[in-house]
């Protein structure tokens, strides 16, 4: 079998030679690493900028600055453009000469510019109340910026409300969502407005373009940049929305609409006939097409996303991969307009695509690694790329050149440290599919060590070859564990069949898989001790590990539950997003197909559960509800099972938090540590 990551551009130790006393990566070293932002470059290719953060632990946050680099030069420097201490310079674009970024200098966010060959930055706006977002037209002078304000908001000046002391605290809703994510919904959508760009800056409180719309843009709560675009010429927005309406957690249908930027008109439905997703509207440079992807299945928020570009003069409409069995993640025109960079999940890796749109024909241009960001350049594209055993660094891409690297951002905080090792394996898992999987070796280890066999998410998910600050397998290699991922019937990448395959059947074909997949693991590789192993995973994967409990209750010594279902009934009322829920279960509620959630149901087996667990959940998780969590431990305690509760008040269904990050690693790997010692 060969490596998942070769001897390449990617392994940090070709870069750095490791001293004769090399040490192991820990969860402190994670922590501290500094993280590159989406880059984005100049029309001439000369200067390429992005936001990086730094972790403050003292603060328990980060905070980010401004670097660029010129790539004119071979062996230039990054350097940094803009980097105030105790300031955070953000989403920084490229108009012309000048980079455009946000920074909340003096204490309130506003949007700022400063020559990209350097100078004085300069604030551009006044208006008060916040912003999520902005994007500055390709002509220079318009500023479209998108921000919560109450419905039907005629600009950014926030509405003035007098609160009585008397009418009292309580929240009152006649509709869902009641909360998301990790919110209470207060009223307000997410909405576009646009400000003239002039040479005295962008004063005043700009123009709403939606018209009455009734739903967010961009979408709740991750949509950003890559859902709105500009036409070439300025005059016109493009953006992704989805009618709220009474039905919204129930509907995938984000439509394309387009809106003259000088609010003379109301938006346009450009996809009304798609009740699916259409999102990632962009605008080709030359001005004649726009692109987005499309799924099919209203409802469906994993289906295949297919790359699809319209005629802007005639409105032909066409799909650009139908035929390609892969799932469209971001898109990049290149400053011709000749190709369109795409990436995509495949077999474990998130490689970089070219497509060309006369014919839809797909050319493949990174093979190892995840790509995370594209910013395109005359000469091809600039990515951030990363791997298993590497954080995020820059490399030019040029055809199917090997990529080069640009960038060594960690190379100093990485250097002495031993990175695991990473093998692929592949074996016959549930229906006679191939299914594949990694090994994570400790470096340096010469005997058998105890395995951390680790459930990915989503459901639709992978454990894939990419860089995590949250669940990272060399930490748990770093801390003596073999750790064993394997991307089970669910898993994207693969084709949309095998994604497909774990709709209501959660508990079925995926427990088949991890079940052969650990014992291909143990049987293939001598130095992982089987009989010492811990299960852990969080989302589905923490479902899994309730369901494990239940039926397979005699395999491992310890399990790490982190935000995972536990009664699918109660989750099919609390959750927020309805139709992930009812689809994964065959697309009815709880009360019209009971039998369907009954039958993956953990809490219907717990009087099978024996095997000691951590309990890992947040408070402002309301995806999978930290009752959840607290359920399984009382179920646990009342059982007499060995078992440990640890809550965040302030993390979502995500541990964020530099602090709180490492005092999770503390829990768990002292959990594992516990129930595997000989």
């Amino acid at each position: 079998m060969r490596t998942l990551f070769a001897a390449s551009l990617l392994a940090t130790v070709a870069v750095i030679a490791a001293p004769a006393a090399a040490r192991q990566l820990t969860i402190d070293d994670v922590a501290s690493l500094s993280r590159i932002g989406a880059p984005t470059v100049s029309a001439d290719g000369k200067w390429m900028v992005w936001a990086q953060r730094e972790t403050d632990l003292a603060a328990n946050r980060g905070r980010y600055d401004l670097w660029r680099l010129d790539l004119s030069r071979k062996g230039a420097k990054p350097e940094p453009l803009v980097a105030e201490p105790e300031v955070n310079e953000n989403d920084p674009q490229i108009v012309g000469g000048t980079v455009y970024f946000s920074s909340n200098k003096g204490g309130d966010d506003a949007i700022w510019s400063v020559p990209v060959a350097g100078g004085a930055p300069r604030k551009l706006t006044g208006f008060q109340g916040g912003f999520g977002g902005f994007k500055v037209a390709p002509t220079a002078d318009r500023i479209l910026v998108w921000a919560d304000r109450k419905p039907n908001a005629p600009s950014l000046a926030p509405a003035i409300e007098k609160k009585d002391p008397q009418a009292g605290e309580g929240r009152v809703y006649d509709k869902l969502f009641v909360r998301h994510w990790d919110t209470w919904v207060d009223g307000s959508h997410s909405q576009l407005f646009v400000l003239p760009l002039t040479a005295a800056g962008a004063p005043g409180d700009g123009m709403a373009i939606e018209h009455g719309l009734d739903g967010d843009a961009p979408s709740r709560p991750f949509g950003g940049g890559e859902e709105v675009s500009w036409s070439a010429d300025g005059k016109t927005v493009y953006f992704a929305l989805r009618i709220a309406g009474t039905t919204e957690p129930l509907s995938t249908n984000l439509d394309i609409w387009s809106a003259p930027a000088d609010g003379s008109a109301a938006p346009v439905n450009l996809t009304p006939a798609n009740r699916a997703t259409d999102t990632l509207p962009t605008v080709s440079p030359d001005g004649r097409s726009l692109a987005w992807v499309a799924m099919k299945r209203p409802g469906f928020e994993a289906d295949r996303q297919v790359l699809m570009l319209r005629d802007l003069a005639t409105g032909q409409v066409r799909a650009l991969t139908e035929s390609w069995d892969r799932s469209v993640s971001s898109i990049a025109w290149s400053p011709d307009s000749k190709r369109i960079y795409v990436t995509a999940q495949d077999t474990q890796e998130n490689p970089l695509f070219a497509v060309e749109p006369a014919s839809g024909k797909v050319t493949r241009l990174t093979q190892q690694g995840h790509v995370s960001a594209v910013a395109a350049t005359p000469k091809g594209a600039v990515v951030a790329l990363n791997s298993l055993t590497a954080p995020d660094d820059f490399y030019a891409v040029a055809g199917k050149d090997k990529p080069v690297r640009l960038t060594q951002v960690n190379a100093a905080k990485l250097a002495g440290i031993d990175m695991p090792g990473v093998t692929r394996f592949s074996f016959t898992g549930a229906n006679s599919d191939t299914v594949w999987g990694y090994a994570v070796r400790p470096a340096g280890s010469t005997g058998k060590v105890p395995v951390a066999f680790m459930v990915h998410g989503g459901p639709q998910g992978s454990s894939d070859n990419s860089w995590s600050y949250r669940w990272n397998p060399a930490v748990f290699a770093g801390a003596g564990y073999g750790l064993v991922a394997v991307d089970f019937h669910g898993s994207t990448g693969y084709g949309q069949a095998f994604t497909d395959a774990i709709s209501n059947n959660w508990g079925g074909w995926p427990l088949d898989d991890l079940k052969a997949g650990l014992k291909a693991a143990t049987d293939k590789f001598g130095w992982l001790d089987g009989d010492r192993a811990c299960a852990l995973g969080a989302s589905y994967g923490g479902y899994m590990m309730n369901w494990i409990e239940g039926q397979w209750p005699d395999r491992f010594k310890c399990i790490v539950q982190h935000d995972g279902v536990f009664d699918a009934r109660a989750m099919a009322y609390e959750t927020e997003e309805l139709w992930f829920d009812e689809w994964e279960h065959g697309g009815k509620a709880y009360y019209e197909d009971p039998a369907a959630f009954e039958k993956w149901n953990p809490v219907n087996y717990v009087q099978n559960w024996k095997t000691p667990q951590l309990v890992i959940t947040g408070e402002k998780d309301f995806r999978i509800p930290y009752t959840q969590g607290i359920a399984a431990f009382t179920a646990l305690q009342r059982r007499g099972i060995p078992s440990r509760l640890l809550v965040n008040p302030n993390e979502n269904h995500w541990v964020l938090k530099p602090n709180n990050s490492r005092q999770w690693y503390r829990e768990v790997l002292g959990w594992m540590d516990r129930w595997t010692a000989k």
